[in-house]
């Protein structure tokens, strides 16, 4: 059984989970707004340093080295001044990887073996591309076996407040489907509003991924009252995705925390809409 805990810098709380013990790491809180990942690696470890990216909701996961020749400047709050992806795998001991999220999902993944470390931010886009399982084959190139990774899914927007249309759902949901995988694509286009023939897509073909889904234990998709609306579970999905990826369940940890339901910790997109973040990060051993 994965818990969670709550720690403290000065009196500011973040929270830790027990599958990522061996590695200093934190899902950061509003209250540590507008603080940088520059000073919240001093949180964790003073003496690593700090890697992360412009995230642009795509599948695209870069190293520290990547990040560096493409020649960021972690010390600058500019946007335009940092590489555009949404996870960051270390390639050395002592950097710190981070990811900003507001509803989409914090995952931070660690390889008990390498010390290698991972920050990815999945919203639904990135869900649908499978960037956590991409992120999962890049540890694999650099060497990891499948049975030293865990991964920590922090605070995100709960499944049972999380409203979407058919479309999106049935887009993200269908990464889990590989009985359906030949439908995959022509959903995800649409979804993410690439041109594709719209003969490839019809309700009947949204319908039965969403009865496929439906059909899962502890399904990803949560029924809705409003017409062409339900409810998804992202941070299921990605847990599904890991499963189907090699993981075992017990190697994947999901927070208690919904961002939309806790404002007293968390900022929420769709909460507020306001464009605020909290941050989480990992450091390599």
């Amino acid at each position: 059984m994965h818990t969670w805990h709550w720690q403290t810098w000065q009196q500011l709380p973040y929270l830790t989970c027990n599958i990522l013990d061996d590695f200093a790491h934190g899902f950061f809180t509003q209250q540590f707004s507008p603080r940088s990942p520059l000073e919240l690696t001093t949180v964790l470890a003073a003496a690593a340093q700090p890697y992360r990216v412009k995230q642009v909701h795509g599948d695209r996961v870069i190293t520290p080295n990547e990040i560096d020749q493409g020649f960021q400047q972690i010390e600058s709050s500019d946007e335009s001044s940092f590489m555009e992806a949404d996870g960051v795998l270390t390639d050395q001991s002592a950097q710190s990887a981070w990811a900003c999220s507001a509803d989409c999902v914090p995952a931070l993944i660690a390889d008990v073996k390498t010390g290698q470390v991972a920050a990815i931010h999945a919203g639904w886009r990135g869900t649908a591309m499978a960037i956590v399982p991409q992120a999962i084959a890049r540890f694999q190139a650099h060497g990891s076996q499948l049975e030293h990774l865990r991964v920590a899914l922090g605070p995100a927007i709960a499944g049972e407040v999380y409203q979407v249309s058919t479309t999106v759902a049935a887009t993200v949901g269908m990464t889990i489907l590989s009985a359906m995988a030949d439908l995959g694509r022509p959903l995800q286009a649409i979804a993410l509003n690439e041109s594709v023939p719209t003969e490839t897509l019809t309700l009947e073909t949204i319908e039965s991924a969403l009865d496929a889904l439906r059909q899962l234990p502890n399904s990803p998709i949560l029924d809705d009252p409003h017409p062409g609306r339900v409810k998804l579970d992202v941070r299921r999905v990605n847990a599904l995705q890991l499963v189907k990826a090699g993981l075992k369940p017990e190697q994947v940890a999901i927070a208690p925390y919904c961002t939309y339901q806790t404002p007293e910790h968390f900022f929420s997109y769709r909460r507020d809409r306001l464009k605020k973040v909290q941050w989480s990060g990992i450091v390599s051993r």
